[in-house]
């Protein structure tokens, strides 16, 4: 189904919405081949607290920014490709639901949606979207990933030391190779990880002593194997946060904090097919005559993008 999506008009004014939802704040994301396969809000685990993001899943990357206003508006624009994109599922507690990993080498961090059934669905559809774009381009999965961040609130003190107390003169620090919640004393070396940086990162002692031990080029392995060793908070049972530090701003959406959830869509379903994308795929589908009109392709960008059924503006 979103194979038959490429080329609908549907598809190219999704895009363009979405395009427009994002300004100036965000970059082109119209290409050729390109299809918007879902759309909706996740509970973001940032560094200081839990924050709502909306998240747009496309055939080859996953997008999501702030909501400045529901529908209308975001910013901060964060762009993930999926072919290094790997997903692992966070079991429930009395505190959090619903979770999962979401890892890139670059970034990674913990969402939660509403119900059991929208996780299913997220995952799902993530998969399958990275399942096919290593199968036509004939790469294999990523295997090295960036540390997910335990978030402050969860590390009172050092998780190294297990003494130095955080205050607002002592500042909480993150190691980049294991995402453990460290003070200045224990965090004061810095190595080179490549697929994060360019520049050399912020490592924990326990992790420096362990880079420097191995052999040039092996690094990043260990430190993506020592990145799987903090998945929980201090405590032990609660999430992780974010593994950069970028705090995505604390800019939240308008809408009033009673509005009815809006359940995510995947317009690859048939089950969640418009009308109007069945007109669409249905011409895409069927061989036209030369003074047939051409159907609209992924990297135009249509004048009118508010005239789609469930538009984002």
């Amino acid at each position: 189904m979103v194979d038959r999506l490429v080329n609908s008009e549907a598809n190219t004014r999704r895009i363009a919405s979405v395009e427009s939802c994002f300004g100036s704040s965000g970059v082109p994301l119209a290409v050729p081949g390109r299809v918007l396969v879902g759309e909706g809000v996740l509970t973001k685990m940032c560094r200081k607290r839990p924050k709502s993001r909306q998240f747009f899943l496309f055939n080859d990357i996953l997008v999501y920014g702030n909501i400045v206003i529901g529908k209308k508006k975001y910013n901060k624009q964060h762009i993930m490709p999926l072919e290094e994109v790997s997903l692992d599922s966070i079991v429930d507690n009395q505190q959090y639901r619903n979770g999962w990993y979401i890892r890139t080498t670059t970034k990674s961090f913990v969402v939660y949606a509403a119900t059991s059934t929208e996780k299913q669905e997220w995952m799902a559809h993530i998969n399958k979207c990275v399942e096919d774009l290593l199968r036509k381009s004939g790469k294999k999965p990523v295997e090295n990933h960036a540390a997910v961040w335990v978030p402050d609130t969860d590390a009172s003190i050092c998780m190294h030391c297990k003494r130095t107390q955080f205050t607002f003169i002592q500042r909480r620090h993150h190691c980049r190779s294991c995402g453990a919640v460290v003070c200045a004393g224990c965090s004061s070396k810095k190595f080179l990880l490549p697929q994060q940086s360019t520049k050399s990162l912020r490592v924990c002692d326990a992790c420096y002593e362990r880079l420097k031990h191995v052999p040039s080029g092996a690094g990043e392995e260990l430190a993506g194997a020592t990145a799987g060793g903090v998945k929980h908070n201090a405590s032990g049972h609660g999430p992780a946060g974010d593994s950069s530090n970028d705090e995505d701003t604390d800019e939240e959406t308008t809408s009033p904090g009673g509005e009815s959830h809006d359940e995510p869509r995947f317009y690859g379903d048939s089950s969640v097919l418009s009308a109007d994308d069945s007109q669409s795929t249905i011409a895409a589908a069927t061989p036209t005559s030369s003074s047939s009109t051409t159907t609209v392709s992924p990297s135009q960008n249509p004048a009118v993008a508010s005239s789609m059924t469930g538009s984002h503006c």
